[in-house]
């Protein structure tokens, strides 16, 4: 008595087909799972077993094997036990089911003692695969039916209980499918407005350029100064997700078993890791690696608070991933490539005491101090930020001011430069900072006063090729915000204007 139930599984974000064969054969009552398992795998022949026996069904006194294919995969976490149980009685002749409708199906779910199913992770990537492994319906917990019906024309059968699904599979009580629901894309709710934020012009003016050519960006100053206030409100003028955006995010964060409660990510992630995160919860890790902060950031926004906090070797981490929008992880049985396009904002103190260049306190570091103190950055990772941006103290007077630009007309701008940027791209999700080196040739075209004062900039900063593509970039956002087709003097001096940290490491190195 042999069957085949068809499964998957996910590394990375990437899904699998896995076949779970059950054969039951004469003799005495034993139940084996191969085909490298994990223990959580090894463990649901318990679960499966009483929840059997908890949903009156008794099995026959058989030898129970079941081997997840192909064997060579190695395989973790809860989501076999369904397809383990369905095996179990369909080789045993309990519950008939079409070889049809399995060649067609694939099953999901963690089983409960009591016979309801759990939800589990991977869902979605599961879903979004499917088609390819030839499969046109999925049988997943009733509580991740809505994120695989975000994929077109597959059949999402969404169960809370064991006895549910064999009542639907022997057609005795049919259980519709879960309609698709394609997210509606719109701008959140701007819960926190940068109207909220007296003064700091110039800091809006960075995120405003930020936001719209995904350029990264490093705010300095004292204390209190109103650095985290800044970044926290970024996404309120970042336009909204597209679907693609959507489907890539939530992916990650499915198979990371962090959608919760929500079916989709549809608000672009805002992640702050304390500066204490390791190097693994940062980039992703673990003996079957799990995305780390930067993956989950994909799409939105990684903040890091007091940056020099980090440990080094933790930030030096990032650099790869700036340039690549891929982290890849290699582990001695497998390497995996997690995607990881995100918008970094930083922050940090200008000196250890916090008040170098602070109007109302004076700094009491040495300069040896602050040296010490910078070092903790790597020129490579400062090269790698494209706005370096000095956060002022306000003065009294400006709390007083009444009239404050809002969210809503710094994204005016953000918008129109957007339109500019996808009609660049042939209407591609591409932006200004991601452009390559032949792409900014083609679209950075210089008036003749702009070239004389970008070739100064690339002498007197000692700027790397990176730095100088970099100084184009942000330059060619500023004229789009500005609606200019070609980068004039106004708008390269306002992207030198943004490399303060040159000078600085150039000061201290030199």
């Amino acid at each position: 008595m042999y069957t085949k139930i068809y499964s998957a599984t996910t590394i990375g974000v990437q899904a699998y087909p896995v076949d779970v064969e059950v054969d039951l054969s004469f003799g005495m009552l034993q139940f084996n799972i191969v085909g490298l398992p994990d223990a959580a795998i090894k463990e649901s022949k318990q679960r499966v077993q009483t929840a059997l026996k908890n949903c009156g069904i008794k099995l026959p006194e058989r030898k129970i094997t079941v081997n997840l294919a192909p064997a060579d995969l190695k395989k973790e976490g809860t989501l076999f036990d369904l397809p383990i149980a369905l095996g179990i009685l369909h080789a045993a002749h309990i519950l008939d089911m079409p070889q049809d409708f399995l060649n067609k199906t694939l099953f999901l779910g963690e089983l409960s003692l009591d016979g309801a199913i759990k939800p589990v992770k991977g869902v979605l990537p599961i879903a979004y695969d499917a088609h390819s492994m030839n499969k046109s319906r999925i049988i997943v917990p009733l509580d991740n039916a809505q994120e695989a019906a975000l994929i077109k024309n597959l059949e999402v059968i969404g169960v809370s209980h064991l006895i549910e699904l064999i009542a639907h599979i022997r057609k005795e009580k049919i259980i519709e499918p879960t309609p698709m629901s394609l997210p509606h894309a719109s701008m959140p709710p701007r819960e926190i407005d940068f109207e909220e934020v007296k003064g700091q012009m110039q800091c809006k003016r960075a995120l405003q350029i930020a936001a719209t050519g995904r350029h990264n960006i490093l705010f300095i100053g004292s204390p209190g100064s109103g650095k985290t206030m800044l970044a926290q409100r970024l996404s309120s003028i970042m336009p909204p997700m597209t679907f693609d955006e959507i489907l890539e995010t939530s992916k990650i964060y499915s198979v990371s078993g962090k959608l919760e409660n929500r079916s989709l990510i549809t608000e672009r992630p805002f992640r702050n890791p304390h500066h204490t995160t390791s190097q693994a919860g940062l980039v992703g890790g673990g003996s079957i690696p799990q995305p780390g902060e930067i993956s989950l950031a994909h799409n939105g926004i990684l903040f890091l608070d007091e940056l020099t906090e980090f440990k080094r070797s933790t930030l030096e981490v990032l650099r790869q991933p700036l340039e690549n929008k891929t982290v890849s992880l290699a582990r001695a049985q497998q390497s995996l490539t997690f995607p990881a396009s995100f918008l970094l904002i930083a922050a940090l103190n200008p000196c250890p005491c916090g008040y170098l260049g602070d109007k109302k306190k004076s700094c009491s570091c040495s300069p040896q101090n602050i040296a010490k103190y910078l070092d903790k950055l790597s020129g490579p990772l400062v090269d790698r930020i494209d706005l370096q941006v000095p956060v002022q103290a306000i003065e009294y007077e400006t709390i007083g001011q009444k009239k404050v630009i809002s969210s809503a007309q710094l994204y005016e701008k953000v918008e129109i430069a957007l339109e500019r940027q996808r009609k660049r791209f042939s209407h591609s999700l591409r932006f200004n900072a991601h452009m390559s080196v032949s792409e900014i040739e083609l679209h950075c075209i210089l008036t003749e006063s702009a070239e004389v004062l970008v070739k100064k900039a690339f002498e007197r900063l000692h700027l790397s090729m990176r730095g100088y593509h970099k100084l184009l970039k942000v330059a060619r956002t500023i004229a789009d915000l500005e609606s200019s087709d070609i980068i004039d003097q106004t708008h390269v001096q306002e992207a030198i204007m943004y490399r303060s940290l040159d000078q600085t490491f150039e000061r201290n190195h030199g």
